[in-house]
């Protein structure tokens, strides 16, 4: 019976495959991630040259996966085929995360809700402000992009978010908006925004957990650094 020639660079697919199944992605560079992510749609063809030229053109792992199928498909040595693994890791992501947020697991985990957030808000050329809606259970149940552009205390109305609020019967809120210039540090307007509307929220019996400003691979919690609780104690004091 005759044997099967390996194709050239077969050795070396596998050791990738070996090398991932015992150490996940520690020690992968990122072209070997893309590379790997190729393999799956490429059956007996070297992806390494694909694989830097993808990287290449895109700059990150994160240009990549963002990249739409027209873009990847003109790269040489990528066609309709074997780009297949690249959006589909992608859209797995993204459905895992979803889910989690879905479960409520998202919460108290500011970098996991940073991972569900980033991939649709981290090239924006513009600010973007985004609420999640939770139920009474701290279930998801819808996230919306309020405002765009230039987040003001005067572009972002605590009104707004009340009645979006009250029409998905809401019980608790997530924000979220990004910084175009990669550096996630609240501005003084970021904090007078979240002050006013968590001082909204509070008065209609609604609770804010978070607000995450998303930068370049970065991202503030005013939770984690413990501007959420300060504000709900000023807001209890001014109650009195």
């Amino acid at each position: 019976m005759a044997t099967a020639k390996l194709y050239k660079g077969a050795g070396h697919r596998q050791r990738l495959r070996e090398k991932f199944l015992t150490s996940d992605l520690n020690g992968f560079l990122d072209y070997e991630v893309i590379e790997l992510l190729l393999t799956l749609g490429t059956p007996r063809r070297d992806c390494k040259d694909a694989a830097k030229a993808l990287l290449k053109r895109f700059k990150t792992l994160q240009g990549v996966l963002e990249a739409s199928p027209e873009g990847l498909g003109r790269v040489d040595g990528i066609g309709p085929k074997n780009l297949i693994g690249i959006k589909l890791i992608k859209a797995v992501a993204e459905r895992y995360l979803a889910r989690k947020l879905e479960e409520g697991t998202l919460l108290n985990n500011s970098r996991e809700l940073f991972d569900y957030l980033y991939h649709s808000m981290r090239d924006k050329q513009r600010e973007q402000f985004k609420v999640i809606f939770l139920d009474a259970k701290n279930k998801a149940i819808a996230t919306e992009t309020l405002f765009k552009g230039t987040l003001t205390a005067s572009s972002v109305y605590p009104r707004e978010v009340i009645r979006a609020a009250i029409n998905h019967q809401a019980a608790a809120l997530i924000f979220a908006h990004n910084h175009p210039s990669g550096d996630p540090k609240p501005s003084a307007e970021d904090i007078s925004i979240t002050r006013q509307l968590i001082f909204a929220c509070r008065v209609m019996g609604i609770t804010v957990h978070e607000h995450l400003v998303i930068g370049n691979n970065r991202y503030f919690s005013f939770a984690d650094q413990g501007h959420i609780a300060r504000m709900n104690r000023e807001f209890e004091r001014l109650s009195q």
